[in-house]
């Protein structure tokens, strides 16, 4: 388990908007826990401490309301729009050995054979772990990959215990050949072709040859 995260909460009786502001304008920030068919508890989070704690993807926070303690993990956050502020986080409750299905970042590693351009298809792989045992990314290595090569999701190394969830099918990252100059103009004359767009050669070539025009003014 990552190192633990711990926060203080207070039960919440207000709600709207204007609520959550006032909330804000204290340096807290409303937030909801809910699961394993209890009701949900609306509660005020530490701003700061939380703005920190949320920055790890799937963060599994210990939550003291009052003086009971929960495990719960990061769900959801909301933020406003152009400060991007945190307005609300949503937390789900986990229990000790409960495994969970959660989005894990691919992180890629290495440099592939020169020419070549690597692409990841999918940025996050769906699994189901251990709650307290999220890791915060899976590495996929592309060193000395040549152009054709390709990585499933079965073909990503998991840690133990984690079951794959997306599609073991599914394209994650794909190393193909970079383009040429001449690939890109073969795709210009294409989508002029296209567009009904006629190239006319002779002048193309003459004003590629032509020399710059000089004064003799001797």
């Amino acid at each position: 388990m990552a190192d633990e995260i711990r926060l203080s909460a207070q039960t919440r009786n207000e709600f709207g908007k204007g609520a959550a502001r006032r909330i804000r304008r204290a340096s807290m920030i409303p937030a909801v826990v809910y699961g394993h068919g209890e009701a949900p508890r609306h509660v005020t989070l530490p701003g700061h401490a939380t703005m920190l704690a949320v920055k790890r993807e799937n963060a599994v926070l210990t939550i003291d309301v009052e003086g009971e303690e929960v495990l719960a993990l990061v769900k959801d956050v909301q933020r406003e729009h152009r400060r991007r502020e945190i307005e609300h986080v949503d937390l789900v409750l986990v229990r000790h050995g409960e495994k969970v299905e959660v989005e894990v970042a691919v992180h890629v590693e290495g440099e592939a054979a020169p020419e070549t351009v690597v692409t990841v298809d999918h940025q996050t792989l769906l699994v189901e772990v251990d709650a307290l045992r999220i890791p915060e990314s899976v590495t996929v290595s592309v060193e000395g990959a040549e152009p054709g090569t390709q990585v499933l999701a079965s073909q990503v190394a998991l840690p133990d215990g984690a079951t794959l969830v997306t599609d073991p099918e599914a394209l994650v990252v794909n190393v193909s050949a970079a383009r040429t100059a001449e690939d890109l103009d073969a795709d210009l004359a294409e989508a002029e072709s296209e567009l009904g767009i006629e190239r006319d050669e002779s002048d193309a070539d003459a004003e590629a040859g032509a020399a710059p025009a000089t004064s003799d003014e001797s």
